[in-house]
């Protein structure tokens, strides 16, 4: 059975356009309700959003849904996805429910589903879920029907949780910093973390209106937090996106640093304390100049699927504790179940302080590898993968790269597009490289 809902982060897509309309929302909260009634009888699940105005609506027919398949549904309010991941384990829930299109515009909603232990869920279960949806709803009689409450102190009990994960010996007085919630998930939460632990703290991006949500700011938009670093001369910026998941991060010269440049410092914090760090995950995408650094210090790679989904699975597989991805996505499954901006942060610039260097002298002995991708429109029916003048141009690019670059071709999972990508050391010969490849197949 093809799942026919859900994505590879739950249920997403326009408000008023199926399937983000209430009247599913209402339907999917009652078989999600059914499939957590077959092993346990008075199932708790919690509820928490981003700031879209149709946040609201949701999460009235997920109420609904739930409490009519005699679930009882506890309300957390606007708090960040890992948020409600981590409330979800602390609470001793049954299912953790977020309704967030993370860095989308405020036109486009979803749901998304964690685990009691505060994790994805697998495949298995959204398929459940999918196959209840297709049954006949069975109400709860008026005795059996679900209750709902408020959990007010929400924010709070999880800024505690985020303050938990940085050095209780180290302090960020001294400190200035940006930080730009995106006018989203975590525009409360956020800036008392840093606040709390020293920093002055100087916040964008946190007067959320329900319509302006990752609108020019946040970690889509990195360029308003640039301007506010350097405007405030201020020490490091933060930028999150909407559900505050992932994030970006800029010093004191504006230099913007990737999440495969933050993959490696949080390696480099761990080992520099003493610990073991056997292997990190990156994905195709993560800079070859990151994976050779962390090799040097005696750490192993593999790369996943883009999506931090795959990147969570490899960890698992392996038994490893740190992954994520360029788009700001990190796993660090020593201090939390799931990707978390917040601490990612706060690793980093324990880091800092601990080192007592900047994140620029940290990464000193890094430069990343150029990356040139080419998007080739493909024609309808056209089967790049047969094109044996592409398997020779593509041995022929390898062969010049040899140890100092690589490529990686991959069709889009969204438009009829093939994605050409090579790194190498050198500027010039990556674009030479990718436009020669991207001819062949132009060429069909």
């Amino acid at each position: 059975m093809t799942r026919k809902y859900f994505g590879t982060d739950g249920i997403r897509g326009t408000v008023g356009q199926p399937p983000i309309t209430p009247d599913f929302v209402l339907r999917l909260a009652h078989a999600v309700g059914r499939v957590l009634k077959r092993t346990e009888d008075r199932p708790t699940v919690l509820i928490g959003k981003d700031t879209r105005i149709s946040g609201y609506m949701l999460e009235s027919a997920l109420e609904s849904g739930f409490n009519s398949a005699g679930v009882d549904v506890v309300l957390l309010g606007p708090l960040p996805t890992p948020g409600v991941a981590y409330l979800t384990r602390a609470q001793r829930a049954s299912l953790g429910v977020v309704i967030s299109a993370s860095h989308n515009a405020f036109a486009d909603n979803g749901i998304k589903f964690f685990s009691a232990q505060g994790t994805k869920l697998p495949d298995a279960w959204e398929l459940a879920v999918e196959a209840a949806l297709e049954e006949p709803p069975v109400w709860a009689d008026s005795a059996a029907l679900g209750k709902a409450r408020r959990l007010d102190d929400a924010a709070g009990r999880y800024i505690e949780f985020c303050k938990s994960t940085f050095a209780h010996d180290l302090t960020l007085k001294g400190m200035t910093i940006v930080v730009d919630a995106a006018h989203g998930a975590a525009y409360q939460v956020a800036p008392k973390v840093f606040h709390e632990l020293g920093a002055e703290v100087i916040a964008i991006g946190c007067a959320p209106d329900g319509l302006n949500i990752n609108r020019d700011v946040g970690a889509t938009h990195p360029e308003a937090l640039i301007r506010a670093v350097k405007a405030n001369h201020a020490d490091y910026g933060i930028a999150l996106d909407g559900d505050a998941d992932r994030l970006q991060l800029v010093d004191a010269h504006g230099r913007l640093f990737n999440g495969d440049e933050v993959l490696y410092l949080m390696v480099c914090e761990r080992l520099a304390r003493g610990d073991k760090v056997p292997g990190a995950v990156g994905t195709l995408m993560t800079n070859m100049a990151v994976e050779l650094a962390l090799k040097q210090q005696g750490v192993d790679f593999v790369r996943a699927k883009v999506g931090d989904r795959y990147v969570l699975e490899a960890l698992e597989a392996k038994g490893w504790l740190l992954g994520g991805e360029g788009s700001g996505h990190l796993l660090a499954l020593d201090k939390h179940t799931t990707g978390d901006g917040l601490i990612s942060a706060l690793q980093v610039l324990q880091a800092c302080v601990h080192s007592g260097k900047s994140m620029a002298q940290l990464l000193n002995g890094i430069t990343l590898f150029p990356q040139v991708l080419v998007n080739v429109k493909l024609r309808p029916g056209q089967t790049w993968q047969a094109n044996p003048r592409l398997d020779d141009a593509l041995r022929a690019v390898e062969a010049e790269l040899g140890n100092t670059g690589r490529v990686l071709i991959r069709p889009s999972g969204t438009e009829p597009l093939l994605r050409v990508m090579v790194e190498a050391n050198d500027l010039a010969q990556a674009n030479r490289c990718a436009e020669r490849l991207a001819e062949v197949v132009r060429a069909g």
